[in-house]
C-alpha cells in the first residue's frame, strides 16, 4: 500500500479519537462557548453557498457535518502520507507537528480567506485550546498509524 493511502485511512481513522476529544472538551465549556465547532460549520457555509443549506433536514445537516469532517480528515492523512515516507522525524512528533500545521493552515488560513468561518483569533481561548488539543490527537494517531501499517508492510 502506498504512502498516501496509508494516510488517507490513518486521517480517516484518527478523526474518530479527534471526534471524541472534541465532543468532550465541548461539553466542558462554558455554556456561551458551546455554540457549534468549526466541523459543523464549515458544512453548514458550504451547504449555504451551494444554495442547499435550507433544503436540508437536521438529520442531513448532521450527515454532511460528519461526512466533511472525515473526508478532511482523510485528505490531511494522505497528504501526511505523502511527506511522511521523506522525512526521518519521528512519528509522534511528526504528526503532531503535522496536526498543529493542518489547524494553523485551516483556521488561520485557507478557511478564514474563503470567508468559511472566522480566524482563530476571533474565538475565545478555550475554544482555541480545544481545536488545537484536537489537531494533536488527530496528528498523534496518524503519524503513529501510520508508522504502524508501514513498519507491517515491511515486515510483511
Amino acid at each position: 500500500m502506498n504512502g498516501i493511502l496509508l494516510g488517507a485511512l490513518a486521517g480517516l481513522a484518527a478523526t474518530v479519537p479527534m471526534s471524541l476529544a472534541m465532543k468532550v472538551m465541548h461539553e466542558q465549556l462554558p455554556e456561551h462557548e458551546q455554540y457549534p465547532l468549526p466541523p459543523r460549520a464549515v458544512a453548514m457555509e458550504v451547504a449555504e453557498r451551494a444554495g442547499v443549506r435550507g433544503q436540508l433536514d437536521e438529520g442531513e445537516r448532521q450527515a454532511a457535518t460528519w461526512a466533511s469532517h472525515f473526508g478532511y480528515g482523510a485528505a490531511c492523512g494522505a497528504l501526511y502520507g505523502a511527506l511522511a515516507a521523506e522525512r526521518d522525524v519521528p512519528p509522534l512528533a511528526a504528526g503532531v507537528g503535522f496536526g498543529l500545521a493542518v489547524w494553523a493552515g485551516s483556521y488561520l488560513g485557507w478557511l478564514p480567506a474563503a470567508g468559511i468561518i472566522s480566524p482563530a483569533t476571533e474565538h475565545p481561548p478555550r475554544r482555541n485550546a480545544l481545536m488545537i488539543a484536537a489537531h494533536v490527537v488527530w496528528g498523534a494517531t496518524t503519524g503513529l498509524v501510520v508508522a504502524g501499517l508501514s513498519d507491517g508492510r515491511e515486515r510483511g
